[in-house]
């Protein structure tokens, strides 16, 4: 459900999501999109008006965005085209051949494949399989530092998701996205480390950003580093 507010000389257009949860929250997507989720029983003045409240954050955070340029090109995945794994830039190989294969030798994906059409399936699969194996092995040390604060999470999934890098839910389940997996190593200690602080404290209060700030000091250049990667 598409909605405007107007906020000195602009106007903001959101969409909310309604759901059975308890909390309304507003994020601001990559694309300069804003979704707003909110409890079932919520009425939208009451929508609007926290997104009135959260005006000032909300467009700053599309400034912040767009001062990125464009989003970088859908990929074609084809020979020369550079992709992305753990921060780095590797270049394309796709050789037509048999048996369908996929590995990063030097500065190089190669990829061997009966089509050039498999290419990008045989990417995301292999983004996805060594997504679960290096986000596990990253979390490890994090996971033992938080112990001292008597939490872990239930389980740790990665999964694909449009407006976000990682979340964490009521019953403490940290989900991570899989294009993290593009991003150099401390990107991907600084979601996992905000979402542990959610096991701590639910809300982005001050209190939060106190607990991330003292488990990562340099967080904020982090985070400012993976919106410039992958946006």
């Amino acid at each position: 459900m598409e909605n405007t507010i107007n906020y000195g000389t602009s106007q903001i257009t959101f969409n909310v999501q309604y759901s059975n949860r308890k909390t309304l929250t507003i994020a601001v997507c990559p694309n300069g999109n804003v979704i707003v989720k909110a409890p079932d029983c919520t009425s939208i003045e009451a929508v609007k008006d926290k997104v009135h409240k959260r005006a000032s954050w909300i467009i700053k955070q599309q400034h912040f965005f767009k001062s990125f340029g464009e989003r970088m090109p859908e990929r074609q995945f084809i020979s020369g085209e550079s992709h992305l794994y753990l921060g780095r830039q590797y270049l394309l190989r796709v050789t037509i051949g048999e048996p369908d294969s996929i590995k990063y030798k030097g500065r190089y994906f190669e990829i061997v494949c009966s089509r050039k059409a498999k290419a990008k399936d045989l990417m995301n699969e292999w983004y996805r399989v060594h997504a679960k194996m290096k986000f596990a092995e990253i979390a490890e040390p994090i996971l033992q530092r938080f112990q001292r604060y008597n939490v872990a999470p239930t389980a740790l999934y990665i999964q694909e998701m449009n407006n976000r890098w990682g979340s964490c839910t009521n019953k403490g389940k940290i989900i991570l996205n899989t294009e993290l997996i593009k991003a150099a190593r401390p990107c991907i200690e600084y979601v996992i480390t905000h979402e542990l602080c959610h096991l701590i404290h639910r809300n982005h209060t001050k209190a939060f950003y106190e607990l991330l700030s003292m488990e990562m000091p340099d967080w904020e250049k982090w985070k400012n580093k993976l919106e410039q990667t992958l946006i």
